[in-house]
C-alpha cells in the first residue's frame, strides 16, 4: 500500500516503470504489446528490436538532448576511419585523400607553365583598372564623426598614471597603443609612452622611440590625452623608483568600458598609478563613440613611423614607382605568411618530405614549447589545407595572381619576413613575375644595416611601400593585413583596392591539375 500523494486526491501514484520494468525483465518479448484495446503481436526480430528502442525513447526522453552529441561522435569517427590525413601520403598522395587536402600546386605550375610564358608581355593591363569606384555616397572618416579635432581646450585634472605593456610584432603592439591612449581618455589618465616586451617569436628589443615618433604622438594627442614620457621622480621615489613595484592590475582580454570605471579607476585615483600588463586585446571591441574616436586618432594621426623609417621607407616607395613605368607608376603590394615559424604553427605540410617535418617539429618546439605535443591533441594538415587554414606558398600566389589576369610586366611588391626555404618556394613566384621587389632589392645593404635584427622597423618598411600600392593582396590574415587595409581606406577616403583570396576554394582548384590555365580557356 502506497502512502498518500500530495496531489490530494488520496490515491497512491503508481508505481514507478523502473520498478516495473524490473520485475518484469523476464518477459518474452514475443508475446504481446497491447495498446488501449489493440493488441500487437511481435514475430520477428526486427519487429522487436524496433520495438525496443522506440520503447527507450518514449521511457526516456532526455536521450534526445544527446542525439547532436552522437551524430557528432559518430562523423569524428567516421573522419577518423578515412584517415582525413594528407601526412600518411607522400608524393601525389593517394585516391583516398580529400580534394584539396594535399599539396600539388607544383605540379599544377609545371603543367601551366608553358602556357603563362606563351602568354607573357600581354597587351592587356588589369591593373590600370583594377580600382574603378562605384560609391556615389560621401565617405567619412571615423575621427571626422566620432571625435573633434580640436578636443579639449584644457585637459581637466588626471585621475593618475597609466603604464602599459605592449608586446608581439608590429602591429600587436599598435593595437596595444591605440587600446591604451582610449583607456586613457575613457579614465581621464595620464599615459605614460608604453613600455615594449621583447618577445620570444618576433626577438626585438626595439623601444617605442625607435619604431614610432614619440614627440609627434605626444603633440599630436595633446588635446585629447596626457602623454609623458616617464613618470615624474616624486611619484617614481614613491615605489622604490622601480616601475614593477607598481601594482599590476590583471585586467581580461576584451574587457568593457565598464569594468574599466568600475574596477581600475578607483586603484588609479587610490594609488596614483596603475600599471596594466600585458595589455594585449585588453579592451572590447564594442566601444562608445568617442572612445572609438580616440583609438581612431592615434592609429590614423599620432602614430607615425620614426625618422629614419620614414626616411628610407619615402625612397623605397620612390624606387617602387619609378620601377613600375611599364604600369604606369602603379604597382601590385602582396603581404606573405610563409616564414618558417608560420608554416609551423600551422600544422600543414607541403613538398618537403622528412626533411620538411623535422624541421617544423624543431621550430614549434623552440617557439611553443610543449604546445603541440598535448595529450590529446590532433594535428590534422589535410583537414587544416581543405579548410583554408594553410599559408600560401609564393608559388600559389603568383598562379592565383596569374589566373586572375595579371600580366607578367606587372610589377609586384613582397611584403615578408624571412620565407621558409626562400630560393625553392620564390622562384616560380620570381619567373611568372619578373618585375618583383622587396625591401631587400629597393634597399641596398648598407641602407638596411641599422634595421637589420629588428624585425619590427624592418616590418614598419613592408606596411610603408604597401600604403602606397595601387592594391594590396593579403594572403593569411594577422594584424599586417588589418591594419593596413583600414589605413589605406583612411587614407584613400574609402577607395583602396584589396584582394583577399578564398583559400577553401583555391586549396581545391590547386588540387587539380586539369583546372583551366590564365585566360587562355584551356
Amino acid at each position: 500500500m502506497h502512502g498518500l500523494s500530495r496531489l490530494g486526491n488520496g490515491v497512491s501514484p503508481p508505481s514507478s516503470p523502473r520498478f516495473r520494468h524490473a520485475r518484469n525483465k523476464n518477459t518474452d518479448l514475443s508475446a504481446s504489446f497491447t495498446s488501449g484495446n489493440c493488441q500487437i503481436k511481435l514475430h520477428n526480430f526486427a519487429e522487436k528490436l524496433g520495438f525496443m528502442i522506440v520503447s527507450g525513447v518514449y521511457r526516456r526522453r532526455g536521450v534526445l538532448l544527446f542525439a547532436p552529441l552522437l551524430y557528432i561522435s559518430g562523423m569524428l569517427l567516421y573522419m577518423g576511419a578515412l584517415g582525413f590525413d594528407a601526412s600518411r601520403t607522400s608524393g601525389g598522395g593517394t585516391g583516398l585523400d580529400p580534394i584539396g587536402s594535399v599539396y600539388r600546386s607544383p605540379q599544377v605550375f609545371e603543367k601551366h607553365w608553358p602556357l603563362m610564358e606563351a602568354e607573357n608581355n600581354g597587351s592587356s593591363n588589369l591593373l590600370a583598372n583594377v580600382w574603378n569606384p562605384k560609391l556615389h555616397q560621401v565617405w567619412k572618416p571615423c575621427i571626422a564623426h566620432t571625435v573633434s579635432q580640436e578636443g579639449f581646450a584644457e585637459l581637466p585634472k588626471s585621475n593618475g598614471y597609466l603604464i602599459i605593456e605592449a608586446n608581439g610584432g608590429l602591429n600587436q603592439q599598435r593595437l596595444s597603443i591605440c587600446d591604451a591612449v582610449a583607456v586613457a581618455g575613457l579614465l581621464n589618465a595620464t599615459l605614460v609612452i608604453p613600455i615594449f616586451h621583447l618577445n620570444s617569436v618576433w626577438r626585438d628589443s626595439s623601444k617605442f622611440c625607435d619604431i614610432f615618433d614619440e614627440d609627434f604622438f605626444i603633440y599630436a594627442l595633446r588635446n585629447h590625452v596626457r602623454v609623458v614620457r616617464e613618470l615624474p621622480e616624486d611619484l617614481l621615489l614613491k615605489f622604490d623608483n622601480n616601475i614593477s613595484s607598481i601594482v599590476n592590475l590583471r585586467v581580461k582580454a576584451w574587457s568593457s568600458p565598464t569594468y574599466y570605471l568600475l574596477k581600475v579607476l578607483p586603484k588609479l585615483k587610490e594609488l596614483g598609478a596603475v600599471r596594466i600588463a600585458p595589455f594585449s586585446n585588453r579592451l572590447a571591441h564594442s566601444v562608445p563613440p568617442n572612445i572609438q574616436g580616440l583609438r581612431c586618432l592615434c592609429n590614423f594621426e599620432a602614430l607615425r613611423f620614426s625618422e629614419p623609417i620614414r626616411m628610407l621607407a619615402a625612397k623605397m616607395v620612390d624606387r617602387m614607382v619609378k620601377k613600375s613605368s611599364k604600369t604606369s607608376g602603379r604597382y601590385v603590394s602582396v603581404h606573405i605568411r610563409f616564414e618558417e615559424d608560420m608554416v609551423a604553427f600551422s600544422c600543414c605540410t607541403y613538398d618537403g618530405g622528412e626533411e620538411e617535418k623535422h624541421e617544423m617539429d624543431i621550430a614549434r618546439e623552440r617557439s611553443w614549447r610543449g604546445k603541440f605535443r598535448r595529450r590529446g591533441r590532433v594535428i590534422r594538415p589535410g583537414a587544416n589545407r581543405v579548410d583554408g587554414k594553410c599559408p600560401l606558398t609564393p608559388l600559389e600566389v603568383g598562379m592565383m595572381l596569374r589566373g586572375m589576369g595579371f600580366e607578367n610586366n606587372t610589377s609586384l611588391y613582397v611584403a615578408a619576413g624571412k620565407i621558409y626555404k626562400a630560393e625553392k618556394y620564390m622562384t616560380p613566384l620570381k619567373q611568372m613575375f619578373p618585375r618583383l621587389e622587396s625591401k631587400d632589392t629597393l634597399a641596398s645593404t648598407e641602407e638596411l644595416a641599422p634595421f637589420e635584427g629588428h624585425s619590427s622597423r624592418l616590418a614598419a618598411l613592408d606596411y610603408t611601400v604597401c600604403l602606397y600600392s595601387e592594391a594590396f593582396v593579403t594572403t593569411q590574415g594577422g594584424n599586417f593585413p588589418h591594419f593596413l587595409v583600414g589605413h589605406r581606406r583612411y587614407l584613400y577616403e574609402g577607395h583602396a583596392k584589396t584582394i583577399k583570396p578564398d583559400k577553401r576554394k583555391l586549396a581545391l582548384l590547386f588540387d587539380s591539375p586539369d583546372i583551366r590555365c590564365c585566360n587562355s580557356g584551356q
